[in-house]
């Protein structure tokens, strides 16, 4: 039996904690990595070992909109009102990234997750005639 999600007392509305949290764990998580040279990319972190960082399922994020940085993109996702603007890379089976060009690993909530994934991969051959 699953247990409520809130409850009211005097008129209150109580939120359980663990339900408010929709950022999961760490490894094996939808995240976002920013590098120093390699750029920003999102996908699912395997592992940190060894002076790597491996993501699977990873696009390099080339152009984005977001709500105000990076962790707004985590947090939110893509905005609607840009989204044809938005250019993500295809994804890659995985990608290693050296832990010295890491800057940071960005956790991305679910509904951010689903708004990156949403996004068509980018072609060359997309603005040829441009």
């Amino acid at each position: 039996m699953s247990k409520p999600k809130t409850m009211m007392i005097d008129d209150v509305k109580y939120i359980r904690e663990d339900a408010v949290n929709t950022v999961p764990k760490p490894e094996g998580s939808y995240v976002i990595v920013r590098c120093r040279n390699a750029g920003v990319h999102s996908g699912y972190l395997k592992h940190r070992k060894d002076g790597v960082v491996r993501l699977e399922n990873s696009r390099r994020l080339w152009l984005w909109w977001s709500k105000f940085s990076l962790s707004g993109l985590a947090m939110c996702g893509v905005l609607e009102s840009n989204k044809s603007e938005v250019r993500f890379a295809c994804v890659l089976p995985w990608i290693d990234l050296t832990e010295l060009d890491v800057c940071e690993i960005i956790p991305c909530t679910i509904e951010a997750k689903a708004s990156i994934e949403s996004i068509p991969e980018h072609k060359n051959d997309q603005f040829e005639d441009e």
